[in-house]
Order: structure tokens, then sequence, then C-alpha cells
């Protein structure tokens, strides 16, 4: 059974995404469950993109330990040296350098000829390789490169020092048979082919990344490139989840394996889901929450038979639990804190009692509290990052069909001050929003706003995504709560927070 490389890049290529901004604790959670879930290689992002970058790909090499960390970087020094700074600390440094060669990008993006490029790929991965114990080059848009200057210019990366060559259909565009094609092509043409592992990245433009990549690992790719639920510029990349359970569930077909622990798929996929604001889709494969559900009549007569009629994944497989209800509001500490402990949700003592308090308002209200709430709450409790500049006292909306919507808004200062106003809208959220608006220093440009139920019932808490211009930068913020008003509140005033909390760390740097 071959052995293939999972290379997780959700919080590169998965950050990509329209609309996603995640902050520095929110990066670091993502990276502590990939090590978890069990994947080869992280790719914790572009460290020469930003300051921010650059310190959470620094602070994940150093904490993540069981898989390698990289970082990307455009053939160009700086970049490199960015990198190097970033990573020298993680357990096994690698970096990931590309430059793109098809004909498309080389006229009009590199405006180099065939020569200038592969003079170009080769002078950067020497630099790298000076440094760096593992060098994996990408060969950008390689799909529509010509393939015998693709052999080229892999063949002279691989004798600059490159040890893993990354073979990406950037622009989702090639079929499965054109792809497995094309590392075939490869490995009879690059004389040095053997030193080196071919990996597959793909983007699901056509929708067939998953497809792509398992016809890469048919042709001989040992390592896989993607991201958890797909996530990614444009449509997206191979979800890493589908391709872990079609070459386990499908052995017999790929002979390959991975190292992941699959039972952490669902939980990794809804916490990337929760903390990017990107909603999985119910007919997901693998993860969608009608994965295993069964409708037709014909279906659960078959099902309730022999689970194998109509079941080719076992639910528990993906970690998916069949009966989530376990405590109420007459759980004591000690059950709230197992529970806990059993779905591996790790806080301090201190952190365990704020939430217990939190969790007993709660349970009050609500008639149970599944595991999918409590999962929530955690993320809510500690994934603040410090960021508590201003905090949320009080809320009050008037609303009638027959007058206009008020609100009425109380917050607590930087000082311990009391922050006092009211404004109308044309509905409850655009009466609130406009009240927070007179609350906060400045303009707010509200870009999105979602609304998502976290579990089923009349009494489900309500979990707010909001993306907003503040200050000349964009952000985002998530609120929780069972009333929608006050999620929507917790959600604006999270994403006003992480601007003044960048602010203040921004000018401590540069002080």
């Amino acid at each position: 059974m071959r052995k293939i490389k999972i290379f997780d890049t959700t919080l590169r290529d998965g950050e990509q995404s329209a609309g996603v901004n995640l902050n520095f604790s929110e990066k670091l959670e993502i990276s502590k469950q990939l090590e978890k879930l069990g994947v080869d290689i992280i790719e914790a992002g572009f460290p020469a993109a930003s300051k921010g970058d650059f310190a959470s790909v620094a602070e994940i090499a150093n904490v993540v330990r069981n898989s390698s960390v990289t970082g990307l970087a455009r053939s160009v020094k700086g970049d490199m040296d960015a990198a190097w700074e970033a990573l020298k600390d993680g357990a096994e440094p690698r970096l990931h350098v590309f430059l793109a060669t098809s004909p498309i990008h080389r006229q009009f993006k590199l405006k180099q000829t065939k020569e200038q490029v592969v003079e170009t790929a080769v002078s950067a991965v020497k630099y790298a390789a000076a440094r760096f114990p593992i060098v994996q080059w990408s060969a950008e848009d390689a799909c529509r490169t010509e393939l015998d200057y693709l052999a080229h210019i892999v063949e002279q990366v691989i004798r600059a020092g490159a040890q893993i060559i990354n073979i990406p259909d950037t622009v989702g565009y090639i079929t499965p048979i054109e792809y497995g094609n094309i590392f075939r092509y490869l490995r009879e043409n690059v004389p040095s082919i053997d030193k080196v592992q071919l990996s597959a990245h793909c983007h699901d433009d056509l929708g067939m990344a998953i497809a792509n990549s398992l016809a890469a690992v048919e042709a001989g790719a040992n390592q896989i490139e993607g991201t958890i639920n797909g996530i990614g510029e444009r449509a997206g990349n191979a979800a890493l989840e589908a391709v872990a359970v079609a070459l386990y569930t499908r052995a017999d077909h790929y002979k390959a394996s991975t190292r992941l622990n699959l039972k952490e798929i669902k939980r990794t996929s809804d916490l990337v889901s929760k903390l990017t604001g990107m909603i999985i889709p119910p007919n997901k494969a693998v993860v969608g929450r009608n994965a295993f559900a069964h409708e037709s009549g014909i279906h659960q007569d078959g099902v309730l038979k022999e689970k194998s009629t109509y079941e080719i994944i076992s639910p528990d497989l993906v970690g998916v639990s069949e009966n989530s209800m376990v405590l109420g509001k007459h759980s004591g500490r000690h059950a709230f804190r197992n529970r806990l402990q059993e779905l591996e949700l790790k806080v301090s003592e201190e952190e365990a009692n704020k939430l217990f308090i939190t969790f007993k308002a709660l349970a009050d209200k609500k008639k149970e509290m599944t595991d999918e709430d409590l999962v929530a709450l955690v993320l809510e409790e500690t994934l603040s990052e410090g960021e508590n500049f201003l905090q949320l006292e009080s809320i009050q909306v008037q609303y009638g069909t027959n007058q206009v919507p008020t609100a009425t808004v109380t917050l607590k200062g930087f000082n311990n001050e009391a922050i006092q106003e009211a404004a109308t809208g044309a509905g409850s959220i655009e009466a609130l929003y406009n009240t927070l608006e007179r609350c906060v220093d400045g303009p707010v440009n509200l870009l999105d706003y979602r609304i998502q139920s976290v579990g089923a019932g009349r009494d489900a808490l309500a979990q707010v995504y909001v993306k907003m211009r503040y200050q000349e930068q964009e952000t985002s913020g998530r609120g929780l709560a069972q009333d929608v008003l006050e999620a929507s509140a917790k959600a604006y005033l999270n994403a006003v927070n992480r601007v003044l909390y960048m602010n203040e760390k921004t000018a401590v740097l540069n002080a």
C-alpha cells in the first residue's frame, strides 16, 4: 500500500477565498486541529505578504511539531528570506516556491522567454536549497504548459536542489485523463524524476478537482494538496476530506493510503466552516449534513436491514455521532468538564469555569445542549485573542409592523466607561447596526451578513457572521447567542474589535 502525503493549504490558498479573513488565534486553532487530523504538511501562509501573515506562520511553525510547516514564496529573494525567518524554528522547515510556466503567463504576466523562466526558477531553487532542508517547487499553470518544456524545466529545478515537484492545475482547466497523462509523461521524460516526489494541486473551476487529484494518485503522484471543505480561490481546491475517504474506501482500486485520523474529519470541517464563515452545503460529500441522511422509503428500508445497501461510508468513520444530546440545565460542573474532555476540547481550568457559567445560562433557556453547541461555545469564548475593547452590555430593539424600528445599545468602552446610543432603521438589524455605528469611531461599511443555526429546534443557538470595512481595513467577525439580535451585535463588535486589536499590535511593533 503506497503512502500518499497530504499537503493542507487551508491557511494559505483556503484563506484566499473571497470574504475569508482569519485572525491570529483562529489560524493557530485550525493548525492545531490539522495536526490532530494528521496532515503531513501544513502550508501556514505567505510570510512575505504581511506582518500578520509572517507572525502567524512563525507561531504555527513553533507550536506544531507533528506536521511539517511550510510557507509560500515567489521566486524572489525577499520572499524566500521572509519565509526562512518565519519557518527556521519549525520541526521540519520547508519552502514552497513557485514560478509560472505556461505560454500565457510567460507572455503576459512574467514577460520572459522560456530560457529566462528556466534561469529564474533554477536560481530561486538554488537560493532556497542553501537554507531549507526541503524545497518544493511548483510550476504555476503547469497544465497549460507545453509538455516538453515542462519536462525540461522540471529536470533543471531537480538538479538545482528541489525535492518535491508540484504540478498544479491552477485554473481548474484539465480533465482527469489529461492530468494523469502529464504525470506519466514526466515520469517517462525527466531523467531525474526518481529523485523527487510528485505532488498534485487541483482547483475546482470545472468541478473536477477531486477526480483530478485521484487521477494523479493513479499516475504516480506521492502527495496531494488541497483544503478542508475544498475552500480556496474562485471555485476552490480539492476537498482533502473527500480525497482521503475515497482512498480509504477504494483502497482496492488505488492501492494507496494516508496517515490521516479520519475520525477527526468532521470536527476539522466544522471548525474551518465556523471560523471562515463559509457554510458547508448540506449535500457536500463526506461532511455535509445530508451525507448520511436517508429520506427515500426504499433507501430507509434497505439501511434498516443492512447499512451497506446504501451507505458506503460509515458516519463513525469520519467522526459523525448519531446521538449528540448529552447535557442540560441540571448538569453539573463535573459532567460539563468530562464532556469537554470527551470532545477533546482543551481549555484551561480558568477558561472551563468561565465556560461553565455561560453554559448554565444558556442551558436554562435551551432544552438541551448538544455537542455542536459546546464546540461553538468554546470557540466563541476562547478565540477572542484579547479583542475586548468594546463589550456589549445591553440591547433593546422596538419593532412593530406600524412603527419605525428603534434600537438602544449600551457598551462598555476602553476604560469601562458606558457608551449609550440609539438609532432607527428600516428593519431591526439595520436599526441595531446604525446604533452600533454611532458607538464606534468612524464609518462602518457592512459588506456581508450571514446567519445560521447551530443544531436544530426552536431554541437553537444563532451564529452570525459579518464582513465589513472599518478604518480602511477589511475585517470579519462572529457572534453566538440564542437571540438573533444579540448574536448580530456580538458579530459586529467582534469585527470592530479585531481592527482595534490589530491597530494596537501594529503600534507596538512600530514603537
